[in-house]
């Protein structure tokens, strides 16, 4: 029986993916669990694990072809015979991109019903393949009995070996839950003009994760956003920072930057404030999140030019400034060397970016859609401000919160930021 490769949610927010590379030919053997394609989105770059052993006898999408949720990329024959699984080439592409209709609906719509992670009893996180969880919405496992399986893959992940063993020893399975909907056909776009370049210019195609950069701050630009500055007054952390940062660095062997304090600050304020720690959802629920899970833009490429990943900084709330400044690290050193996971870029709660770091003194950051917030932190300058009717050299920059004005009015708005603010300003809350 033939097993389809499905392309799998790789993000809230993500809804399309690209090929960027066949890691197996037509004809040849995979393994489970064995990376068989690469995809890239504008979230990430990830291997996907063949769902099963056997030969590769089709490839649906080819490289550099888009990609959406849950649709089938490729064929895995469990009984094929190496090298007997005809030609190497995909088949020709349709005007459009294969969609979730192309894939049986009894596989595609288990996938699209199950959460993309499970908690465990312990409080962990452990995700799981698309194949696993559609498995596990078919037969009625619940959460608590998927996370109580020994996985035998790599790394300890759970297997689809592993789940039918669970099941041929488990209690009678719960009835399958119905099919979702299969999703409306996408719209065909007009064709436009081809540009044509002049004798002194050179055209560049938007592919790749540019692409899906531009894809996703079209969808973003469609939500009815604010923006609020307010002034900070940051002296007092600049000074602690000149003090302790040689010794932080000898003491923890992490760098001590500016951008620790503001996840602290935010996350305390964000704890403060709720409704900004939420999302809107396409459904019109709005997704208020207990736990706050920091999206850090990072700018990818010696000048920024290879694009912009956000990757995100797990339990923010239960995390001392010393635990964060250690995952910032660690989590930028994994997005410049493109090395982050899938799970390195999911589940963000709200997004922080810091365009300060390279000297920007003012902008108003693009919200990233469907979180209802996101704070740009600018750069630090000294200047002369009035202090009790007297001139004094003080460290100052600006804040400059975007949100979702659907969800948030401005008095929450300003009086978030001016929690923010206010934490910053009285620096004995990082003592």
């Amino acid at each position: 029986m033939a097993i389809e490769i499905l392309m799998p949610e790789l993000g809230e927010s993500v809804h399309e993916g690209t090929v960027s590379r066949w890691l197996k030919k037509v004809g040849e053997f995979v393994k489970e669990d064995e990376p068989v394609v690469e995809i890239m989105t504008d979230k990430v770059n990830t291997e996907l694990p063949s769902p099963a052993s056997g030969v590769l006898t089709q490839i649906l999408i080819k490289e550099g072809d888009p990609v959406l949720v849950f649709a089938a990329m490729g064929i895995i024959d469990p009984a094929g015979v190496p090298g007997q699984a005809g030609s190497t080439e995909a088949p020709t592409p349709s005007a459009e991109p294969a969609t979730a209709a192309s894939a049986p609906a009894a596989a595609a719509a288990p996938v699209a019903e199950v959460a993309s992670s499970v908690t465990a009893a312990d409080g962990s996180r452990k995700w799981f393949t698309p194949v696993v969880r559609a498995m596990a919405k078919e037969h009625g496992i619940s959460e608590a009995q998927l996370t109580s399986i020994a996985g035998s893959g790599e790394g300890g992940r759970v297997t689809k070996k592993d789940v039918e063993a669970f099941l041929a020893g488990s209690a009678p399975k719960a009835a399958p839950a119905p099919a979702a909907p299969k999703a409306a056909p996408k719209i065909e776009e007009k064709p436009v003009a081809a540009t044509v370049a002049g004798p002194d210019q050179e055209l560049v195609p938007l592919v790749g994760m540019r692409k899906m950069i531009a894809d996703h701050m079209l969808k973003s630009s469609q939500v009815p956003t604010v923006s609020t500055i307010t002034e900070v007054d940051v002296t007092s952390m600049v000074a602690f920072r000149d003090r302790n940062k040689e010794s932080f660095q000898e003491q923890f062997g992490v760098k001590l930057t500016y951008t620790p304090f503001f996840i602290k600050a935010l996350t305390e304020s964000l704890l403060e404030f709720p409704l900004m720690n939420s999302a809107l959802m396409p459904d019109n629920n709005i997704v208020k999140n207990k736990g706050v899970h920091m999206g850090i833009a990072v700018a990818l490429g010696a000048k920024g030019e290879d694009g912009l990943i956000v990757p995100v900084i797990r339990d923010c709330h239960t995390k001392s400034l010393v635990e964060i400044a250690k995952d910032l690290e660690a989590i930028a050193k994994k997005a410049r060397s493109n090395s982050l996971s899938v799970t390195d870029v999911q589940g963000g709660t709200f997004t922080l970016t810091n365009p300060g770091t390279y000297g920007a003194l003012f902008g108003t950051p693009m919200i990233n859609a469907p979180q209802a917030g996101i704070l740009g932190t600018y750069s630090i300058k000294k200047v002369p401000v009035i202090i009790n009717d007297m001139i004094a050299v003080r460290s100052i920059m600006h804040l400059v919160l975007t949100y979702d004005h659907r969800i948030i009015d401005g008095m929450i708005a300003g009086k978030f930021l001016a929690s923010v603010r206010d934490r910053l300003q009285n620096f004995d809350f990082f003592k």
